[in-house]
């Protein structure tokens, strides 16, 4: 087995490594001035099963470098090639909200099996799609990241009342509560724009017993956040904690969030970030194992020898 990690993902790269008890190589990755990319791998793959590890966190920078490096691989020998993505970027839009538009979800899950032979990420943003094997022909594993969040509540905030934000926050709130013990509430939202939503007000008296969690499984633009804080303040409760499976954060997010009214800010290692406080590198070292060595149909592989013919 032979881990290869994009430069961002060195430090989670060799915590992967030592939870699979394989070696780690960090692929080189070179981008010109013109902005196309030179990807290089070691030499050592001939015969060994590879996993790639990368997270999407900006999926139209990292795809192309990524299917460079998984055909690669093929190319010097890899038996197999998977891929773990601690984020899955593409998955939100899963139909047609406005005519016209693309359906990015399935396209972007057979842009990736084409490359490789299995996927594991940690909670990807599905909501009309139950299942990742509704996306993907290839084995895809999914990681729940709610029991590791609900052993941190359950640590440094006994006494948490957690918060969901909106009605697509639902599924992690409803997990982590019942895994941790504690009351929870879901907010009401509508969007009107990337930036702009309008949130419903909390009603559970326990929440200005206890600490507001506002949990979400990711952070963007912040303003999904940042009204649940307002309202919260609106309310006469504490300073609440966010925490987020898959730190986004895009543009000034992160500051919005904590100017708004928040304690604190935390999140799971999916995304390298100054939040990162949960680490989720043994939950996908162990769902790797059970995928190491599956392959996919023939008739999907991509590598040199199916370019020549």
């Amino acid at each position: 087995m032979l881990l290869l990690a994009f430069p961002e993902l060195a430090t989670a790269g060799d915590a992967v490594a030592k939870e699979l008890g394989c070696d780690l190589r960090i692929i080189d990755l070179h981008r010109f001035p013109d902005g196309e990319s030179l990807v290089t791998l070691p030499e050592n793959i001939a015969g060994r099963d590879v996993a790639i590890l990368c997270t999407l966190r900006d999926p139209d920078r990292l795809a192309l470098p990524l299917r460079f490096a998984a055909v690669t691989a093929r190319e010097l020998g890899a038996n197999h090639v998977g891929l773990i993505a601690p984020y899955l970027g593409y998955m939100r839009q899963d139909r047609r909200f406005a005519p016209g538009q693309a359906i990015s979800a399935p396209l972007f899950a057979e842009f990736i099996e084409e490359s490789f032979d299995w996927v594991v990420t940690v909670d990807p943003h599905l909501h009309r799609i139950p299942v990742l094997d509704r996306l993907f022909s290839i084995s895809a594993k999914r990681i729940a990241a709610a029991p590791l969040i609900a052993d941190w509540i359950a640590a440094e905030v006994p006494d948490a009342v957690l918060l969901g934000p909106d009605s697509e926050s639902q599924q992690w709130v409803n997990d982590v509560a019942a895994l941790v013990g504690r009351p929870f509430e879901v907010l009401q939202k509508v969007r009107t724009g990337d930036k702009n939503v309008e949130i419903s007000m909390p009603h559970s008296a326990a929440l200005r017993d206890g600490t507001p969690v506002i949990l979400d499984d990711i952070a963007s633009s912040g303003r999904t956040m940042v009204q649940a804080i307002e309202r919260l303040v609106a309310a006469g409760t504490r300073p609440p904690v966010c925490l987020v499976i898959h730190a986004v954060f895009a543009g000034s997010a992160h500051d919005d969030i904590l100017a708004a009214g928040a304690a604190r800010i935390v999140s799971t290692n999916t995304i390298p970030h100054p939040s990162n406080v949960i680490d989720v590198s043994g939950l996908l070292a162990r769902a790797s194992i059970d995928l190491i060595g599956t392959r996919k149909p023939a008739s999907r592989l991509i590598g040199k020898e199916t370019r020549d013919e």
